[in-house]
């Protein structure tokens, strides 16, 4: 249940020679054979639309141009079209490797097309907030991005596996938003200085701490600040802790990536807590030497 926007370990880098760091596996070996295409298939799809909304240098107007042909593309791969008429028109496609495969994943598994677009929302949402400088006004708002952003993911997965209730799909979104949380409290020292803010107003106002404090390292406000992010990272671990009981209905082997996820998240949680919640300072990363910790505590959820 991971979103695309989250950061996982290095896996299936995409785009001109842009490489990610990433906390959690892509169709790894735990996932079951017969559905890695259409999860490396989806996590290619999100992973390019999210270096299209925010990597490089081209300003707001080319990113939602290109991201605006990123769907236009959605929309055909979508269609019910023959294998042989898309095959002919792939000359004409910008982006042909994601299309090919991405179509025969939801021919083949029937994906909800609405999800497939609402991540596209949620990264052009990001190019024109980025542009306009936008803050999150609470962290309602903060979710609601989530809801485009993240949850979409594991929909998609459960969709895959076959589940379907409305309970899994609830605890799925809690999941899939913590994780997104996780990533942008982790990534404050990489986001802050290049435009991208998602630190919600009302939290800052609740601590006498605006987004400056942050982007100088403002010695002056260091215990408020730490407080903003360890209040933002324990609504974090309580969305995890609400989501957790769905790796119980997840079958198989992809119920026990559900679980490393789920620790993965939990351990990045711990880490900025190390910090001492500085994560505007120093960005946590995942290490091998945690693997031993994660599994264990995998093993008993």
């Amino acid at each position: 249940m991971t979103s695309p926007s989250s950061n996982r370990p290095e896996a299936l880098p995409l785009g001109a020679g842009v490489g990610h760091y990433e906390n959690f596996p892509v169709a790894s070996w735990l996932c079951p054979p017969a559905l890695r295409p259409a999860v490396a298939a989806i996590y290619h799809f999100a992973r390019t639309a999210d270096d299209i909304a925010d990597e490089g240098d081209a300003p707001a107007e080319q990113r939602l141009a290109d991201l605006a042909a990123y769907r236009a593309e959605l929309h055909r791969c979508l269609q019910p079209t023959s294998r042989a008429t898309l095959a002919l028109a792939d000359d004409a496609l910008r982006w042909p490797a994601i299309f090919g495969t991405l179509g025969l994943a939801v021919r083949r598994h029937a994906l909800p097309a609405q999800l497939l677009h609402d991540l596209l929302s949620a990264f052009e949402q990001d190019a024109r907030h980025t542009a306009s400088g936008h803050r999150y006004a609470d962290t309602a708002e903060l979710l609601a991005y989530c809801r485009l952003s993240a949850n979409p993911v594991g929909r998609l997965l459960l969709h895959l596996y076959g589940v379907r209730d409305e309970l899994s799909l609830q605890q799925s979104d809690q999941i899939c938003s913590a994780l997104q949380l996780i990533n942008f409290w982790q990534d404050l020292s990489v986001d802050l200085p290049r435009g991208r803010c998602y630190l919600p107003a009302d939290v800052l106002r609740r601590h006498a701490v605006e987004v400056a404090d942050f982007a100088s390292d403002n010695g002056n406000r260091m215990l408020a600040m730490q407080a903003v992010v360890a209040e933002l990272c324990a609504q974090a671990r309580g969305l995890m802790q609400q989501g957790a009981p769905l790796v119980h209905r997840v079958p198989g082997r992809a119920g026990w990536e559900l679980r490393l996820v789920a620790q993965g998240g939990l351990r990045i949680l711990d880490g900025i807590a190390t910090l001492q919640h500085r994560s505007w300072h120093t960005r946590v990363k995942l290490q091998r030497a945690d693997l031993p910790r994660l599994a264990w505590r995998a093993l008993w959820m």
